[in-house]
């Protein structure tokens, strides 16, 4: 079953906190962690729901609704990518229609262009989509923002929980390095990596982790690292908010499995993975695996691979062996930081078996904006 994303929309309060003539001056091309420091182009940045005219292949129009994501690439410089259905595992599946635009920040305003002439402006809290100059319809579609937390976030360890981190040492971890807030992060140039103390061989795995703002960075270079289950198999951490979603972005298995839709949120949002995790399986009379590893993804609370054999080891994870080794955190020199880390033993429950705190549905929510 695919699982929503809460939904809500962010007050116009809250993006009063930080308006552009009140941020903080931030390093040009840095990695910025506090919300404090962010540029102008960052309360631009980010998710947008609404309803649009589309044209169906008969050459009729029917509304829809859309699901909208602008991506901020430094120097009033935008991305934009425009869902029909609504956002990616809200309503917008991989293969479903989707169309790329881009443009820039001019007075206040976001302008982004298709390669067809149709248009979005945006001004941080909503939206107009605009048919092309020459078209009989001038507006077919309106969005406004809204902020997605996962249904899995701040989850309580179950009873009989391995608490690896609760924003303390808990003594579980090596090469632990948090913050004053209470995070623990990687440390760039330190070249030191987060590892369990303890090897663990079957187990649900639940981290939380907030990627930072680099809008002038690309590809792995965007807050990059990743979840090494046993230091074999990677589950990709990167900012590929309004990418593709392939093998190498945020939640891809490196260099052998994309996810099923990407799930990557914004940066500065604090996301969610839910792990399963099944080892593979020796006989002692070979080094060749009898049963290949297993694992169940959930990126936000969708899954994005589902009981998935492992054909090996990924990139640059050590060979696959019948004993356990600890699993890491990498440091690929990008400030990430993770919170409310834990596991459970074994290979029986879900990670994900917690009521969804869903603040609004889909539904509810376009029929407030909209009155339909």
């Amino acid at each position: 079953m695919r699982h929503a994303l809460a939904i809500s929309i962010l007050t116009l309060a809250v993006y009063g906190v930080y308006p552009a003539s009140r941020v903080v001056a931030a390093d040009s091309k840095g990695a910025i962690t506090d919300l404090r420091k962010v540029d102008a182009d960052y309360a631009y940045q980010g998710e947008y729901c609404g309803r649009a005219l589309i044209e169906l292949p008969s050459r009729s129009c029917v509304w829809r609704n859309v699901g909208l994501q602008v991506i901020a690439l430094g120097n009033g410089n935008f991305d934009g990518v425009l869902y029909q259905g609504g956002l990616p595992g809200a309503g917008w599946w991989k293969g479903d229609p989707k169309w790329k635009f881009n443009g820039s920040l001019t007075d206040g305003v976001v302008t982004l262009k298709a390669e067809n002439g149709q248009s979005i402006t945006v001004d941080g809290h909503g939206g107009h989509i605009m048919d092309p100059p020459d078209s009989p319809l001038d507006e077919i579609g309106r969005v406004a923002k809204v902020h997605r937390s996962s249904p899995t976030l701040g989850m309580s360890p179950p009873s009989g929980s391995v608490v690896l981190f609760d924003g303390t040492d808990t003594g579980k971890l090596d090469n632990v390095s948090i913050t004053e807030d209470g995070y623990l992060q990687i440390v760039p140039g330190s070249r030191k990596e987060i590892y369990t103390k303890d090897a663990y061989r079957d187990f649900t795995l639940h981290l939380e982790f907030r990627l930072p703002y680099m809008p002038h960075a690309r590809g792995q270079g965007r807050s990059n690292s990743g979840v090494y289950l046993q230091q074999r198999y990677e589950t990709q951490i990167l900012d590929s908010f309004g990418l593709e979603g392939v093998h190498n972005e945020c939640g891809g298995l490196y260099r052998q499995r994309e996810p099923d839709v990407n799930m990557c949120l914004p940066p500065l949002t604090w996301q969610t993975y839910d792990i399963q995790f099944r080892a593979a399986r020796f006989d002692g009379k070979s080094d060749k695996p009898v049963q290949l590893a297993r694992l169940t993804v959930r990126h936000n609370g969708v899954v994005i691979h589902n009981d998935y054999e492992l054909t090996g080891k990924t990139g640059a994870g050590k060979q696959e062996a019948p004993e356990a080794l600890p699993t890491k955190l990498q440091n690929h020199g990008n400030p990430v930081f993770f919170r409310n880390i834990w596991l459970v033993e074994g290979t029986t429950g879900s990670a994900c078996a917690v009521a969804c705190r869903c603040k609004a549905t889909k539904k509810g929510l376009l029929s407030r904006l909209f009155g339909n």
